[in-house]
């Protein structure tokens, strides 16, 4: 089960949104933006912004999450959002031996299925150790023999050994990373991945992503999440039909 975290974010985020709308549509300056920025004016400059699309001012916060026990399939996915910073355990650097990995809810629903799945995922975990291993012993020969102190070859060796054994890793071993968004790459996020067509991990990751956001700003994130929460769906023919239930579930 994915476990997300929301690290940090911009103090006031609601308040920072409004006053940049605030300076767009008011005649102000600087000193004064903040000056009576009351909720209910906040609430109203906001209102404005949707209404109008103008998403530039919301570009001003931004959200840093910690994102644990997912894999290295959603990372795939999850880069493709690419206004955004990410920060990624290596695998480079990291020792993989014994790793942990995710297991598909179809595949856990399934015992011939799970069985071929533990099986296939014990094979990569020993596979991984081997080649490592391998790599270790042949590096660490070779760096002592070109002068370096035993010690320092055994901690280079096993670094360099890393970087090649990992290609045996598979798509659901797992990873953890530090993801940055600004709220408009996040309406842009959450509209595509809350929605029920998308893949089940990067689903739950967004739904708690989504849920942390509208915790902390509950104006800026008001209308966030697949497109059905705030209109007609898009996905034509391919449409899940659950626009009333996906309402329901993110107007909270």
């Amino acid at each position: 089960m994915p476990k997300v975290e929301l690290l940090t974010y911009t103090p006031d985020a609601d308040k920072v949104v409004a006053a940049a709308a605030k300076l767009c549509y008011a005649k102000t300056d600087i000193d004064t933006l903040l000056d009576n920025l009351t909720p209910e004016k906040t609430e109203n400059f906001l209102e404005l912004l949707f209404s109008l699309g103008h998403q530039s001012p919301i570009e001003h916060a931004s959200f840093t999450f910690g994102i644990e026990g997912v894999s290295r399939a959603l990372l795939a996915q999850i880069t493709r959002h690419r206004i955004a910073s990410f920060s990624v355990q290596s695998q480079r650097y990291v020792d993989k031996s014994s790793f942990e990995y995710i297991t598909p809810p179809e595949i856990a629903a399934i015992p011939e299925a799970m069985a071929e799945f533990t099986a296939a995922m014990e094979e990569d975990s020993k596979r991984y150790e081997n080649l490592r291993n391998i790599l270790a012993k042949a590096h660490y020969e070779k760096m002592v023999q070109s002068g370096m102190s035993e010690k320092e070859a055994k901690k280079a060796s096993e670094k360099k050994a890393n970087e090649d054994a990992r290609f045996v890793l598979p798509n659901a071993c797992d990873t953890r990373m530090i993801v940055t968004m600004n709220t408009r790459s996040l309406y842009n996020f959450f509209t595509l991945r809350c929605c029920d067509r998308a893949q089940w991990e990067i689903r739950e990751v967004a739904r708690q992503m989504l849920m942390l956001c509208k915790e902390a700003a509950p104006l800026l994130f008001k209308n966030a999440g697949p497109a059905c929460v705030r209109g007609k769906c898009p996905e034509g023919a391919y449409s899940c039909g659950k626009a009333a239930e996906m309402k329901k579930l993110y107007s909270k």
